[in-house]
């Protein structure tokens, strides 16, 4: 009897192990298709805000910088003016596809890319690992091809209303290749020198494109004007912007577009992308009003073509720094940005007269630099902890956290940046300028590039 009763006990012990053992690959294949749906749902996720913030840096090209530009410019320049940054969305791209991405982020040469991904190949609906994990290969791409266009159409401003448009297409073709592929590849590509996440010999911080982007293409932009000469009248000549009302919705656009820039630069829809969003926002903030308020001071009025400056000031400076630094550190860039650009446009280029035509430098150039620079001492691990050491500890990021070193890396950075678009730009201007010239005639240019580029006008009062 008492035999009968451990069976039974035994037995009804061992039956939940049985059902267990039954159910077990059941509940494992429900889990394994959880963490798979999970997976999915992020990609997903991270790959509409990468596609939507693709979208809106295309938005800052055209129609954001082009309005903006064709609005500093007097009338009889405002079509050839904004087709330079119209253009340069199919030039840029058709370049970026056969050879541009993959000299910015094939292989791992801390200097330039290789021909890996030339033509495109291999960049599909696969994640590439070593960028972004989480959305398609071609996402990525068609995501840097978007900086890839406005940087060179950004240095137009410079040689606004006096180049060829022949000279501009053979300059962005030869810029691309030379300064911003190289660059491009030596801050955020693999094994780039500058590049401080994938183990870059001079570890520095860029975001969103200070010193790829505004650094490279406001240097480049003083050669440019420089070397060209002043337009005919300058500075003695009325050159007011014809119509600033276009200017300033670009300008409010480039504020908008620009979340897409900095915010996107997450390469995901996370905390850090949220981060980069609000430095930017307050930054330019706080940009729009130091500009404002100090050109109130120093010239008794404050004016709509300031203000819209100061904005863009703001918005060039926090770029290297909108995924490191918190909210108050980011209007103090922009403010500095802000205050730092009025007297770089209102007195330095007054000192040294230099034509800057729509001042590609004293807000690119000048901006992107303090922003590069300022990037060392506010970047915090508290908002970006993605620099670890082998051990996977966070490591320190800027003079905020105890590392004053980093200051010498983004200078270290800078001057790579400043080097490489000072004599690129120049040997490329030298090889434009002997084979089918720069500038147009003086007759041309008192004509017009509306009409003597294009055979165009942009405004047409006829009944």
């Amino acid at each position: 009897m008492h035999l009968l009763t451990r069976i039974s006990a035994l037995a009804l012990l061992a039956a939940p192990a049985a059902v267990w053992a039954q159910a077990a690959p059941d509940i494992n294949a429900r889990l394994a298709a959880m963490e798979a749906a999970t997976k999915s749902a992020q990609s997903a996720g991270d790959n509409a805000w990468m596609l939507v913030c693709s979208a809106l840096v295309l938005m800052m090209t055209a129609p954001g910088l082009a309005l903006f530009y064709g609005g500093l410019v007097r009338r009889k320049n405002v079509l050839g003016t904004m087709m330079h940054s119209f253009i340069l969305m199919a030039v840029v791209t058709v370049i970026w596809a056969v050879v541009g991405y993959s000299l910015a982020f094939g292989g791992s040469s801390p200097y330039f890319g290789n021909f890996q991904f030339a033509f495109l190949d291999g960049v599909g609906a696969a994640p590439n690992a070593d960028y972004a994990a989480t959305i398609p290969h071609a996402t990525f791409m068609v995501y840097q091809l978007m900086f890839a266009i406005i940087t060179p159409a950004l240095i137009s401003g410079a040689f606004a209303e006096r180049m060829k448009f022949s000279a501009m297409l053979l300059f962005t073709v030869l810029w691309t290749l030379v300064v911003y592929f190289p660059m491009a590849h030596m801050v955020w590509g693999k094994g780039g020198l500058l590049n401080a996440f994938s183990g870059g010999r001079i570890p520095c911080f860029d975001f969103a494109g200070g010193t790829v982007v505004h650094v490279t293409s406001g240097v480049s932009a003083l050669v440019c004007a420089i070397y060209l000469g002043k337009r005919i009248g300058f500075p003695g000549s009325s050159m007011k912007p014809h119509n600033l009302v276009i200017s300033t919705l670009g300008a409010a656009m480039l504020w908008v577009g620009w979340f897409g820039f900095n915010a996107g630069s997450a390469l995901a829809a996370n905390g850090l992308a949220t981060s980069a969003f609000v430095a930017t926002h307050f930054g330019a903030a706080a940009a729009t009003l130091a500009w404002m308020a100090v050109e109130w001071v120093d010239s008794g009025r404050p004016s709509m073509l300031g203000a819209i400056s100061g904005c863009v000031a703001g918005l060039v400076a926090i770029t290297p720094a909108s995924g490191f630094v918190k909210p108050f550190p980011a209007m103090l860039i922009g403010a500095c940005a802000g205050a730092m650009c009025y007297f770089m446009v209102t007195r330095v280029k007054k000192k040294f007269r230099y034509d800057d035509a729509l001042d590609a430098f004293g807000i690119h150039g000048a901006g992107g630099t303090l922003g590069a620079l300022l990037t060392g001492v506010f970047a915090t691990n508290a908002i970006n902890g993605g620099l670890k050491d082998a051990a996977g500890k966070v490591q320190p990021l800027g003079l905020v956290d105890g590392h004053a070193g980093q200051i010498l890396n983004q200078l270290g950075g800078t001057a790579i940046a400043w080097g490489l678009a000072i004599l690129g730009t120049l040997a490329i201007l030298k090889i434009v300028d002997a084979t089918i010239g720069l500038r147009v005639t003086q007759q041309q240019e008192s004509d017009g590039l509306d009409l003597s580029m294009h055979n165009e006008e942009g405004y047409v009062f006829e009944n």
